[in-house]
């Protein structure tokens, strides 16, 4: 065990040197003209100043457990909290330093030599935080089982305890400021002035590309981080708790699993840095099934020498199936080369109202095949290898993750080269490829939203049966009282959560349209260029209203479960957590698929379908956009992270709530 660890470790560490290499790869490309340059220093300071005044916040919070959890489940476990949430944190500001580099870059690279240039660019610089959420990852877990072993394996949660509190921080806030400036931008700018999107005339266009990176970028890295590690622990809990498999080879399988992806997944950005064709999707596709397929063949391999069987491989197998299938299916309901979009675009030419509509209808209806896929995963999981099998599909469904966040990551990096070409004027063939990029880039997101909710799913149930586990509860009856009021307050809480976080991004942009409005007025020569918008007003605004807004939110998360548990019982706490595991992710999944779909019918006017830009159809589809945006970017990721750390809050506070 202890030289399969060590190789998980160089394996880690070849993931990190992998993200140095290409970080300073992208150092060395070109960036543009003094414009360009200029823009994006702007984007990243404002990007880099709400990510140290956050960290503060969040520093205060990760003293503050770390001396609680001393006293509650010991030094141990407490210390394993911090080294979780360090990483975390390390990885989403490596991501955040180079995306920021990127995307002027991606810009120069469009105007110097094309698709296939730019696609490159961004791509590598979207593999930075790839590689980085996987080594920081698989560096933690490995190098605290290699201290503590198998036989204090639950110190190990509150790894993922650090983990979980920082991507909801990150997710929450991020996703506040990102649409608060959005919608300022969107419905000042676009609607009521009529200026294109990305404007330099814009006052919020500034915080609105600065959103792009602290959401969709540090938010994302820090969600899937935690997914990450969460799978590959609640793997081990259950491992060495239940019995199922042998202790050593139950453990150690998941972490070689995960070296295998992160091998897998190196490859697989190395062939899509060089492939020929000028096609971003093709690229992107092609090395999401690579990886993939690389991770399968060797699983298949892994199952007979760690246990015998195959049934090891079934269970990888079904999880990495069902995280492509959902991906499809998020495609089809979000993507403009489907009906669905298609179907929203048309129906706007009658206005925002049968917009709205029709959208809400596709994305509730987007949550029947994703549901069925994650419910035949666990049957297929447990099937053929019990409980140790679902949190395996889990694992296995995660495996890629460093390709899965670079081709998410690629997206905001677009979007923001998008964003800059447009400000510093350039040539109107630059501006085509951002486009095309960006709206790759678009799909792409919403693809890694359904990944996300899917492997939340299981990697909420594998946590849920480690907690049950622990707590030594063989049954939930529903026919118990405490147990139905915990389930009754579960499947509550996602609406809950939703509600004062999507309230929290209507205060913010609030306040971001009344100071875009407010600048327009003032500065009536922001319109023909003899005076300049005063863009870090917007950018303090979204800061302020992020860092503010988050917290209300991300504490509901750790003190729900423990009320409950303190005062209901452990067993009434477990129906507490499987009712926000049902409800959070058909409604996690109902609100991406929501957001997505209008976005992209937006963008599919935008490119001159049903009277292209300017016209009432489009005017419609900004509104069904702006809708859309808090509940993509900022409600509905944030519940993934909402069910996972219920549940690990509950697992690492579980020694005080069974004494209670």
């Amino acid at each position: 065990m202890q030289f399969l660890l060590l190789i998980t470790l160089a394996v880690s560490l070849g993931a990190l040197l992998t993200a140095f290499i290409m970080a300073n790869w992208i150092k060395k490309q070109a960036d543009g003209t003094e414009q360009m340059r200029a823009i994006a220093g702007f984007i990243r300071e404002g990007a880099m100043a709400f990510l140290f005044r956050e960290y503060r916040i969040i520093g205060i919070f990760i003293v503050v457990m770390f001396v609680l959890l001393i006293f509650v489940v010991g030094l141990l476990t407490a210390f394993a909290f911090v080294l979780g949430a360090i990483l975390s944190v390390l990885a989403g500001f490596c991501g955040m330093e180079t995306a920021t580099k990127a995307n002027c870059r991606t810009a120069a690279a469009a105007q110097n030599g094309g698709m296939k240039s730019a696609l490159k660019v961004a791509f590598r610089g979207g593999a930075v935080m790839g590689m980085c959420v996987v080594g920081f990852g698989v560096l933690g877990i490995s190098l605290l089982l290699y201290i503590v072993g198998t036989g204090h394996i639950e110190i190990l949660s509150g790894f993922s305890l650090g983990a979980s509190a920082i991507a909801l921080f990150g997710r929450v806030g991020g996703g506040i400021y990102t649409k608060a400036a959005d919608m300022g931008a969107d419905l000042v700018g676009k609607i009521e002035v009529g200026i294109p999107e990305d404007d330099p005339r814009n006052p919020a266009v500034i915080a609105d590309n600065v959103g792009d990176n602290v959401g969709d970028v540090a938010g994302m890295g820090s969600d899937l981080f935690e997914s990450y590690v969460g799978a590959i622990i609640s793997c081990l809990i259950i491992a060495v708790n239940m019995g199922e498999v042998p202790n050593v080879e139950g453990c150690i399988f998941p972490l070689v699993l995960a070296a295998t992806g992160i091998l897998a997944s190196i490859l697989a950005i190395i062939v899509v840095g060089r492939t020929k064709k000028d096609n971003p999707s093709f690229a992107l596709n092609l090395g999401t099934y690579l990886a993939g397929g690389l991770v399968l063949a060797a699983t298949f391999v892994y199952s007979f020498l760690f246990f015998g069987t195959i049934h090891a491989f079934i269970a990888v197998a079904v999880g990495i199936i069902t995280g492509i299938a959902i991906g499809v299916l998020t495609e089809r309901y979000t993507s403009d080369s489907f009906e669905s979009v298609q179907r929203i675009a048309r129906q706007a030419e009658t206005g925002a109202a049968v917009t709205v509509v029709n959208g809400l209808a596709i994305a509730m209806y987007s949550t029947v095949w994703p549901v069925v896929m994650i419910a035949t995963a666990i049957f297929a999981a447990f099937y053929y290898f019990g409980l140790y099998g679902i949190a395996l599909s889990a694992v296995g469904m995660l495996s890629t993750v460093g390709i899965v966040v670079a081709v998410d990551t690629y997206g905001p990096i677009s979007d923001n080269a998008g964003g800059i070409a447009q400000m510093a004027k350039l040539d109107e063939k630059v501006r085509a490829i951002t486009d095309r990029l960006d709206s790759v880039g678009n799909t792409t997101a919403a693809i890694g939203k359904g990944f996300a909710i899917g492997s939340a799913a299981l990697t909420a149930l594998s946590l849920f049966v480690s907690y049950a586990q622990i707590a030594r509860i063989t049954n939930i009856d529903l026919l118990t009282t405490p147990v139905v009021i915990g389930m009754f307050l579960g499947s509550m809480l996602p609406f809950l959560f939703s509600s004062l976080t999507i309230q929290s991004v209507g205060r913010a942009a609030f306040a971001m349209i009344e100071e875009v409005r407010k600048q327009f007025i003032d500065k009536p020569g922001i319109m023909d260029g003899s005076e300049i918008p005063n863009y870090a007003k917007c950018v303090d605004i979204s800061t302020q209203a992020a860092l503010h807004e988050m917290i209300i939110p991300s504490l509901l998360a750790v003190c729900m479960p423990l009320a409950v548990g303190l005062i209901l019982g452990v067993e009434a706490l477990g129906g507490l957590l499987g009712g926000a595991m049902v409800t959070g992710v058909v409604l996690a999944i109902m609100m991406s698929n929501a957001g997505g779909a209008w976005d992209n019918a937006k963008k599919y006017i935008e490119s001159g379908n049903h009277g292209g830009k300017g016209s009432p159809s489009h005017a419609a589809a900004v509104i069904g956009d702006t809708i859309g945006d808090p509940l993509k970017d900022t409600a509905g990721p944030s519940i993934n992270i909402l069910i996972k750390l219920m549940t690990v809050v509950s697992l690492v506070f579980l020694p005080l709530l069974m004494k209670g």
